[in-house]
C-alpha cells in the first residue's frame, strides 16, 4: 500500500493528520484545541474509543489513551495497526508498567508519552513518530533496557540480539548494559554524551 500523501500547510510544510482516542472528554477536547494551534498538525478524528473512531480519515499518527475505561487499549492499538497499517500509534499514560510496554511494542506501537509531558514534548513526539522515529520517555527506558538485558542473560545473548532489530550502535549499548556498565561509563566507552546513551 502506498504511503498516504501528506498535504502541505500554508507555510509549505507537510501536515500531519492526527487521530485522538481518549475517553476523558475534557482531556480530549483540550488536546484537540491545543493541537489545532499548530499549522503542521490537523486533528482529523477524535473519540472516546476505537470503535467510534476507526477510521474516518487515514491518520498519520494516532494518540491512544492507555487507560481507556473498557481496559481495551491494547486491543485498540492492534486494531489500528491492522486497519490502518501506515498509522503510527503513540500511547499516552502516566507510567505504564514494563510488561505493558512490551505488549504494546509487539502490537506495533511507535511510542509512548507521559501524560504529564509538556505540550512541546507532545508535539515533538508526534512529529518525530510521523517521521519514523520510535520514542520512549526517559522514565521508562532504564527499566525496558534492564528487561532486555535480563532476557539476554536468561535466553542467551546471541539469540536475543538476532530477534531484536537494532542499529549496530544500539547493540553496542545493550551489550555494555548487559555487562553492568552505568550510562556514564557507556558514554565514556563509546565517546558520546550521557543523554545520548
Amino acid at each position: 500500500m502506498d504511503e498516504p500523501v501528506k498535504p502541505e500547510s500554508d507555510e509549505g510544510k507537510r501536515v500531519i493528520f492526527v487521530a485522538l482516542i481518549e475517553d476523558n472528554r475534557l482531556i480530549r477536547e483540550g488536546l484537540v484545541s491545543l493541537l489545532s494551534q499548530y499549522p503542521d498538525l490537523k486533528v482529523v478524528a477524535d473519540g472516546s474509543n476505537g470503535e467510534t473512531l476507526l477510521m474516518k480519515e487515514d491518520p498519520h499518527v494516532v494518540l491512544l489513551d492507555f487507560g481507556l475505561k473498557r481496559g481495551d487499549s491494547l486491543r485498540v492499538a492492534e486494531k489500528v495497526k491492522k486497519e490502518t497499517p501506515d498509522a503510527k500509534v503513540i500511547v499516552m499514560d502516566l507510567l505504564p508498567v514494563q510488561e505493558d510496554l512490551v505488549e504494546f511494542v509487539h502490537a506495533g506501537v511507535s511510542g509512548f508519552i507521559m501524560k504529564d509531558a509538556t505540550l512541546d514534548d507532545l508535539v515533538n513526539a508526534i512529529r518525530a513518530v510521523a517521521d519514523g522515529a520510535h520514542i520512549l520517555p526517559p522514565e521508562v527506558t532504564g527499566s525496558l533496557f534492564s528487561q532486555i538485558a535480563r532476557d539476554a542473560v536468561s535466553k542467551g545473548r546471541p539469540r536475543v540480539l538476532k530477534s531484536v532489530r537494532m542499529t549496530p550502535r544500539e547493540r553496542q549499548v545493550i551489550n555494555l548494559i548487559a555487562e553492568g556498565m552505568s550510562n556514564k561509563e557507556i558514554a565514556r566507552n563509546l565517546h558520546v554524551a550521557t543523554h545520548t546513551v
